[in-house]
């Protein structure tokens, strides 16, 4: 019911979007007379926010298509390596460049898209050959497909990196994780290590992620130890409607988790909307439409399986199975000491309030086989959890070091 009465209100909600963007088009036209009357200008910005926040949204593009190398211009396209049910692995091949570092990005199964890590991969494709994880939105996926959990996610990851290195010259590559699946994605190298697979990655960095979330815990980490395993399994999770391909999947819906990340700092959102209201009223399109860009992608959200939410909530945030040393993967101990040669890079922001000062740090602890000179720490002063990975701290602070490293082990 809750997920049909979600469906409900979108429908509704597209048609008065619609109504307000038309009418905010008709206030602003230059030929219309009502254009020119007191508070014309107010009232159509009004509707303007209004008709952008409540406009139905599918899944973003990424719209890369050049970069520069070298101080030439080359022309990027997308194209897809492998294809699964539950995400494919794409790369944005640089035209004309052949060889060089690869980069496997492994974007977060948290309600966004992979296109949330845009500014990531534009940031990386002038210093590697970048292929990232594009996961599938689970009410897109028929119940025929099958299921998706934590165990699959480890083993998506295997193979990505395992196609990666058979292509080309058979260079192990990179990998970066962001926020969510430094655990998996540190599961899957220890699993590799462990078995000396061919095309275990030269490094990984992880960047904000859960790995140990008993240090510095936020309110993302208590709201998920303060209630017990049944409640979640009764509250946040839905049935796909009968009008996607995924009908009958239970799932954890991407707008409950929206919801979610919005009420954290709702303050902060509706100033920002305020902002961009005055902009708009103030004729300052340009800076409007940066507001716009940032909430066209933050609300552009997708679903994730019931059994991958459950499993992670249980695994990661009340077992703590990965630095208890507990963790299984296929019945098998995840066991960190069988890294040996896999370099580790953990990045954390100062002012995180979803992954706290030193749970991603945590990695390096725990990582007993690995030698220290292959272990690095970096803190980003002033950086939240976004800021690590988009932005100008990304950019001049961050994606400098992740360079350093890549380039200090292969």
């Amino acid at each position: 019911m809750l997920y049909d009465a979600y469906e409900m209100q979108k429908s509704m909600l597209a048609g008065a979007s619609a109504m307000a963007d038309f009418s905010a088009g008709w206030l602003n036209n230059p030929s219309n007379p009502f254009s020119y009357m007191g508070g014309g200008a107010v009232l159509a910005s009004a509707l303007e926010v209004f008709a952008h926040a409540s406009a139905p949204r599918g899944k973003p593009a990424f719209g890369l298509d050049h970069t520069m190398v070298d101080g030439r211009d080359v022309a990027v396209t997308e194209e897809i390596v492998l294809r699964k049910s539950f995400g494919q692995l794409k790369r944005f091949r640089r035209e004309g460049i052949e060889g060089g570092r690869k980069l496997l990005i492994v974007a977060p199964m948290s309600g966004h898209y992979a296109t949330l890590l845009r500014g990531t991969v534009e940031r990386m494709l002038p210093v590697a050959d970048v292929y990232i994880t594009d996961w599938r939105d689970a009410k897109q996926v028929p119940l025929a497909e099958g299921k998706f959990d934590l165990d699959d996610y480890v083993d998506y990851i295997i193979e990505f990196l395992d196609v990666i290195g058979r292509s080309g010259d058979g260079e192990r590559a990179h990998m970066l994780a962001v926020c969510q699946p430094s655990v998996p994605c540190y599961a899957a190298v220890c699993v590799m290590s462990a078995d000396q697979h061919p095309y275990r990655p030269r490094t990984l960095t992880m960047m904000g992620g859960p790995v140990d979330t008993r240090e510095a815990p936020t309110s993302v980490n208590t709201l998920a130890t303060e209630r017990p395993h049944a409640w979640f399994e009764q509250n946040v999770i839905a049935t796909i409607p009968m009008n996607y391909p995924g009908a009958g999947r239970r799932v954890y819906p991407g707008f409950l988790q929206l919801a979610g990340f919005m009420s954290m700092n709702l303050g902060n959102h509706l100033n920002s909307h305020y902002e961009m209201f005055k902009h708009l009223v103030k004729g300052d399109g340009e800076s409007a439409d940066a507001s716009k860009d940032f909430y066209e992608e933050y609300r552009s959200v997708c679903d994730m399986t019931a059994e991958f939410y459950l499993q992670t909530i249980d695994v990661v945030f009340q077992q703590h199975a990965l630095p208890k040393g507990e963790m299984l993967h296929r019945g098998r101990r995840v066991d960190p000491a069988a890294i040996t040669d896999v370099a580790i890079l953990a990045v954390e922001g100062e002012k995180d309030d979803i992954s706290g000062l030193g749970q991603t740090k945590a990695a390096l602890a725990i990582s007993t086989g690995l030698p220290e000179e292959q272990k690095r720490y970096y803190m980003v002063e002033g950086a939240g959890h976004y800021g690590i990975f988009n932005g100008g701290k990304w950019r001049n602070k961050v994606a400098p070091v992740v360079e350093e490293w890549m380039a200090a082990h292969g």
